[in-house]
């Protein structure tokens, strides 16, 4: 019986994905560090002969995976990503046998889930998931920039907030990806030990922060913009 993965590794790759990989591959040898150029979009599609809409999918497949980000403007073009944390644990976890797809799927309906999740909580908190969301954060400024036990306070954090939202279907669903990441996060963490910087430790501890105040304050306005910088990799 063909396995999940075998039948993955089986299916032909489309041209952005090998346009992906050739990309990677090509920054590999030429060694690039992070802030380095690699290209612009014109170069790309003039090198490849491949249609705009390759070459941009491509792109955005190495985006997502915290390989590149976007300067506009004069001078700008496609640049290699400082690898933080949070990319670094999602590509370990995104490489992980037998895991990738549902891995990948987690992600992204987690994703795509936290600004209802949040809404419903900045609408429906009470006195007391006010208290539990406070004590929730204080708990993340303990962690004093150990990787582990950051991951461990944000998993309590975002559980609390999701615990607020009455509708049961987008609750069950969020927690369960929650359960997933948080499951698979586990052996990732130890294989490849990220590590964090005092600052980015702070700027991660400020996001939450932020959102936890909005929502105890009823800022639902403010929720959108906090949420995409929450799950910007960078």
């Amino acid at each position: 019986m063909t396995s999940e993965s075998q039948l993955q590794t089986s299916l032909p790759r489309s041209r952005a994905e090998e346009l992906a990989l050739s990309i990677q591959e090509n920054i590999r040898q030429r060694q690039l560090v992070p802030g380095d150029m690699v290209s612009t979009l014109q170069e790309l599609r003039a090198q490849t002969g491949l249609a705009r809409s390759t070459v941009s999918e491509a792109v955005r497949l190495l985006r997502e995976r915290g390989l590149l980000e976007i300067r506009p403007g004069r001078g700008g073009g496609l640049f290699l990503a400082q690898v933080t944390p949070v990319v670094k644990l999602r590509h370990t976890l995104l490489n992980v046998d037998n895991g990738a797809a549902a891995t990948r799927d987690a992600i992204e309906l987690r994703e795509t889930l936290e600004h209802f999740i949040a809404v419903q909580a900045c609408r429906y908190r009470t006195d007391d998931d006010t208290v539990v969301l406070r004590r929730a954060i204080e708990n993340m400024r303990g962690t004093q920039s150990d990787w582990e036990a950051f991951m461990q306070a944000n998993w309590a954090l975002h559980s609390n907030i999701a615990a607020i939202c009455p509708n049961e279907m987008a609750r069950a669903v969020y927690l369960s990806t929650l359960g997933y990441l948080q499951q698979s996060t586990a052996p990732a963490l130890d294989e490849s030990s990220p590590g964090m910087s005092a600052a980015y430790w702070r700027q991660r501890v400020e996001i939450h922060e932020k959102l936890v105040k909005a929502i105890i304050l009823g800022r639902e306005a403010d929720l959108a913009g906090i949420v995409l910088e929450h799950n910007s990799p960078a």
